[in-house]
């Protein structure tokens, strides 16, 4: 748990900067920058005093205990340094001393258990930590140049990286920033700690975050939904998309990145907005800012240019926004407005006819952001400050923000290039309530993802890990045969074939027990994957056919499963659920049978698993087209499947403790009224002493 007061280590009243000239050099001028108006002690074994500087040749000679310190000595000095700060009861530090955990070395685990050890119950960041900027507080705890207006409320930036915090702190944006954190090596505290305490901070308006990797996903869940109850929405870069940005994490801070689906499962659930970029975080941390998320993603985009509104709409093809047509009543006001030379359509091109008629162009504006859109966008590129004259466009940027007063829809006003909209202007609109949006792309990007929060937030109960406990020795996996798989299953509800499990020499006259058309298929430990191996003999329908394929197959089974062919499938699903090592539990759902590999049509589900989350998942998938009725075909029983990936949800949280895997694939769905029916199965268990 985080510590119960964190607020003298990041408002303290009184630092102590410890250690390296350069870098406490660097933390003294950032705090001079800000305006810290507290108590600034320098501790250094040797550096000589000067008329404007003490330095103190220990923590025990200083004149007070300090709230809060900057460690930048050798690493194996930093756990003295802590320990003592400890015996004075300080309020905590920052660690920027490197050579610790993260090197992966005997050595630098030894000096972080040292460390730990030293500090007793500091709470502090680090080690390999570039610090923190306070900007509500006025306290910089950084070694760079400290760069921000004073903010009565702003949103909480916290880095794995010091380097992207800077490059945040940077930005030319108009991102209100009110404090900045790095956590480095995370050994004290880490993200989830920060935001939990944050949360109750009034002055935080949302938290963007950049990540490497997560200490404890149980407790990063718990506290992105305190965030969600705080009304405080989150939006995340995480690394690790790729296997080569993985290692590079792992290699810097030592974090483990995870599984990058089931990641960005767990954002989508528990409604965080996860960023690709550093623009797009900005973009949508200002949207945060000024309102919190979108209540959906249906969004009017209009401007005075027919090449950017076919731009907008390009360039949103691979998003999940709602370009909805206007309403009637709405088109009607807008036609008679702007009359029959300009087209009602969305994305809007509102054409220049009322450009220099404020009162027309306003009530323009008004139809549109009262016309039940989450957000309207209106796109406008200004020209450089002093190279032209701006006015004509001020003039319309404040017919659009006196619009958008008490206006249900959110507004933002869009910037195809970053710099095409001035500091002055983006404070213009913040000032007035619109949000400016710079960059077309991360714009759109940054509505989207806010709706995506806020449809989360309104429509799911968030996301409940389900983690095995940690196993105290190595144990034995164990895969179920095909037959013992199925009848698990089917005490959970899924429906199986009629079948048996006969010698080869009787599968002739199990088939014709069961009825022709059958399959057979050769069983076995080994026999993972029965169909590559030639294991499986689909359409058998005589008893001679029956009896030619359990000869075949006898050569690498001497026991057979002959099973009930269905014939009348409308599409094959793949039912699975896999044990991720840091979020558990994790239902996977897809294009099965041969299409598995071919189309790579997956969605990944952490619990819960309900009706109405299974349901939406499925709508997600390509092959969702096939289930609903594609091209005349009959549309499928889209319910009994449902209950079939339920039932496999009941058997995984019953066996949570021992399984490590289960692979449904397929489950023949069949039209409606007639089920979904599993007809192979592979479930891996661990064998529990």
């Amino acid at each position: 748990m985080p510590p119960a007061d964190l607020h003298r280590l990041i408002a303290p009243r009184s630092i102590a900067l410890v250690g390296a000239g350069a870098w406490t050099d660097a933390v003294a001028a950032g705090n001079a920058a800000i305006g810290y108006s507290g108590a600034l002690w320098r501790v250094h074994p040797t550096r000589a005093s000067s008329a404007a500087t003490t330095y103190y040749r220990s923590i025990a000679d200083l004149p007070g205990i300090p709230d809060a310190a900057f460690i930048a000595v050798p690493n194996h000095e930093a756990p003295g340094v802590a320990g003592a700060l400890a015996a004075r009861a300080a309020g905590g530090f920052v660690c920027f001393s490197a050579g610790f955990s993260e090197t992966g070395t005997e050595s630098g685990l030894g000096l972080t258990r040292e460390l730990e050890e030293s500090a007793g119950d500091l709470p502090y960041f680090g080690p390999n930590c570039y610090g923190f900027v306070n900007f509500f507080d006025r306290v910089a705890m950084m070694p760079d140049q400290i760069v921000g207006p004073p903010v009565e409320r702003g949103v909480a930036l916290i880095c794995q990286s010091g380097t992207i915090a800077l490059t945040l702190m940077f930005n030319q944006r108009s991102v209100p920033l009110g404090c900045l954190f790095t956590v480095g090596n995370q050994t004290r505290l880490a993200v989830e700690d920060l935001i939990e305490i944050l949360c109750d901070d009034a002055r935080v308006s949302a938290f963007g975050l950049y990540l490497e990797g997560i200490k404890d996903p149980e407790r990063f869940a718990r506290a992105a939904a305190l965030a969600r109850a705080a009304g405080k929405p989150i939006a995340v870069i995480k690394s690790g998309r790729t296997a080569a940005a993985a290692r590079t994490a792992h290699s810097h801070t030592g974090a483990l990145a995870g599984a990058d689906v089931v990641f960005e499962a767990f954002c989508r659930q528990a409604g965080i907005a996860r960023c690709d970029t550093l623009s797009t975080l900005c973009e949508t941390l200002k949207l945060f800012h000024l309102g919190g998320p979108l209540a959906g993603r249906k969004v009017l985009v209009m401007g005075a240019s027919g090449g950017d509104m076919a731009m907008t709409a390009d360039v949103s093809r691979d998003m999940e926004l709602d370009f909805a047509p206007l309403p009637p009543a709405r088109a009607a006001a807008l036609r008679e407005l702007l009359t029959d030379r300009v087209t009602i359509a969305n994305p809007f091109d509102i054409h220049t006819y009322l450009w220099f008629d404020p009162p027309a162009l306003k009530r323009v504006f008004g139809e549109v952001l009262r016309s039940g859109y989450d957000a309207a966008g209106f796109m406008l590129d200004s020209p450089p400050e002093g190279a032209a004259d701006a006015a004509a466009y001020d003039a319309v940027i404040d017919v659009f923000i006196d619009a958008a007063r008490g206006a249900p829809s959110r507004a933002a006003l869009i910037a195809s290039l970053p710099e095409t909209i001035s500091p002055r202007v983006r404070k213009r609109c913040l000032d007035g309530g619109v949000i400016p949006l710079q960059g077309q792309r991360e714009a759109l990007e940054a509505l989207s993802l806010a709706g995506s929060v806020g449809t989360a937030w309104s429509g799911t109960a968030g996301v409940q890990l389900r983690r095995p406990a940690p196993s105290a020795s190595s144990t034995a996996i164990r895969s179920l045969g095909e037959h013992e798989g199925k009848a698990a299953l089917a005490e959970f509800g899924v429906r199986i074939p009629k079948g048996r499990r006969v010698p080869a020499h009787a599968a002739a006259a199990a088939a014709l027990e069961l009825g022709f058309p059958v399959v057979l298929k050769a069983t076995g430990p080994h026999l993972t994957h029965k169909t590559e191996m030639g294991g499986v003999v689909l359409n058998v329908r005589t008893e001679a056919d029956a009896r030619n394929a359990a000869e075949r197959l006898a050569k690498l089974s001497d026991t057979l499963l002959v099973e009930e062919m269905f014939t009348d499938g409308v599409a094959e699903v793949l039912i699975g659920v896999i044990v991720d090592a840091q979020f558990g539990q994790v239902l996977v759902l897809g294009a099965g049978g041969v299409l598995t590999e071919m189309l790579s049509d997956s969605v990944s589900l952490l619990p819960p698993w309900t009706h109405a989350s299974v349901d939406a998942a499925l709508k997600r998938l390509t092959i969702y087209k096939l289930l609903a009725g594609f091209r005349g075909k009959p549309a499928a029983d889209v319910a009994a499947l449902i209950g079939t990936i339920l039932g496999v949800a009941r058997y995984a949280a019953e066996n949570a403790s021992a399984l490590v895997e289960i692979d449904v694939n397929p489950v023949i769905v069949r039209p409606a009224g007639l089920g979904a029916v599993a007809v192979d199965t592979m479930i891996r268990l661990q064998q529990i002493p």
